[in-house]
C-alpha cells in the first residue's frame, strides 16, 4: 500500500500534470496510476458528525469514492462498499476503514444487473442492522468524436451503470431510510457545461441532476434529503481508462487553478451533506471544482 505524505509536504506535492498512461479497461485500477489518487488528508480530524451511522458508498473501492468513504469513517460510519471487481482497490481502502477504528463490507457485484441493487442493502442490513447515508457514486465514461460514433451497446452500458442503476439503489434502499436520512448523488460539472467528446455520460450526468431535484420534492415529507455534488475534473481511475495517454498527460490543466482536483478535496462536501449540519439543504446541486467554467 502506498504510504500517504504528511500534509504541508502533500500540498507542496499535489501534482499539475501526469506522465501518459491509458489502461485498457473500464473503470480502471486505482493501483495502476501514476502518481496515485490522493485520497486522505491527515490533518482532516473527524468530530463525530456521523459517529454510530452506516452508509452505503457505491464506488467506493478508489477515486471520489474512496476518499468519501475514509472521511465518512474518520466521523464515524461504518462502510459499505459495492464495486465492480477492483478487488486489489476495494482491499486497500477496506484496510484503510478498519485502520480507522470502523467496519467495512466490500462487495464486488454489478449494479447493472437485476437484484443487486437489492443485495446491496439486504447485506447492509444484515451486517449493520440499518441504513442511514446513500452515496450513489459509481460511474463510467467513454470518449467519442461523435454521436454517430456511440454505439447502441456503449449507449445503453453508460445509462445503466450512471443512472439506472441510482434508480435501482434508491428504490432498495428508500424503505430502508429514517427521517434524517441523507442520498447523496454524483454527478458532474458537465453536465452543466457540456462535454462535446462525451455526449452520452453528460447526458447521465444531466439526468441525476434532474433525479436529485425531483426526489428532494418527493422526500421532503420523509424528511430524507437528497442532493448532489458536481465535481470537475478530478484525478481518479476513470481518467486513464476513458483518455489516451496523451490526453491524460494534460488532464485538467485546462481549468484557471491549471490543476485537476484530488478526491480528498470532494470528500467533506460529500461529509457536509450526509450530516446534520446540512439539515436545511435538499435539492441541491454542489459544484467543487478548481476553477471550471460552467455557464
Amino acid at each position: 500500500m502506498q504510504p500517504y505524505l504528511g500534509w504541508k509536504q502533500q500540498c507542496r506535492e499535489v501534482p499539475i500534470v501526469f506522465p501518459p498512461q491509458h489502461q485498457n479497461r473500464r473503470p480502471g485500477y486505482e493501483y495502476l496510476m501514476n502518481p496515485r489518487p490522493i485520497s486522505d488528508n491527515p490533518s482532516y480530524i473527524g468530530s463525530g458528525r456521523l459517529k454510530n451511522k452506516t452508509a452505503i458508498v457505491t464506488g467506493g473501492d478508489s477515486g471520489i469514492g474512496r476518499a468519501v468513504a475514509i472521511a465518512f469513517a474518520k466521523e464515524g460510519a461504518d462502510l459499505v462498499i459495492p464495486y465492480l471487481d477492483e478487488h486489489r482497490d476495494a482491499d486497500e481502502t477496506k484496510h484503510m476503514i478498519h485502520q480507522l477504528g470502523r467496519r467495512c463490507e466490500t462487495l464486488a457485484v454489478d449494479l447493472r444487473e437485476e437484484g443487486a441493487c437489492a443485495y446491496v442493502v439486504e447485506i447492509t442490513l444484515k451486517t449493520f442492522g440499518k441504513l442511514d447515508i446513500l452515496v450513489n457514486n459509481h460511474g463510467v465514461q467513454y470518449h467519442q468524436n461523435s454521436i454517430l460514433d456511440i454505439s447502441r451497446e456503449q449507449l445503453l452500458d453508460t445509462f445503466h451503470t450512471n443512472i439506472i442503476s441510482f434508480f435501482e439503489m434508491i428504490k432498495a434502499a428508500l424503505p430502508h431510510l429514517c427521517p434524517g436520512s441523507s442520498i447523496i448523488n454524483t454527478t458532474s460539472d458537465t453536465a452543466f457545461s457540456g462535454m462535446a467528446n462525451m455526449i452520452d455520460y453528460t447526458a447521465t450526468k444531466g439526468a441525476i441532476v434532474s433525479l436529485t431535484r425531483s426526489l428532494s420534492l418527493s422526500l421532503a415529507k420523509q424528511k430524507i434529503r437528497v442532493n448532489a455534488v458536481a465535481p470537475g475534473p478530478t484525478w481518479t481511475p476513470l481518467i486513464p481508462s476513458a483518455f489516451t495517454a496523451e490526453e491524460t498527460a494534460i488532464f485538467g490543466t485546462d481549468v484557471p487553478l491549471g490543476r485537476p482536483g484530488q478526491p480528498f478535496e470532494l470528500a467533506p462536501t460529500y461529509v457536509l451533506l450526509a450530516s446534520d449540519d446540512a439539515s436545511a439543504i435538499s435539492g441541491q446541486v454542489v459544484f467543487v471544482n478548481v476553477g471550471s467554467i460552467v455557464n
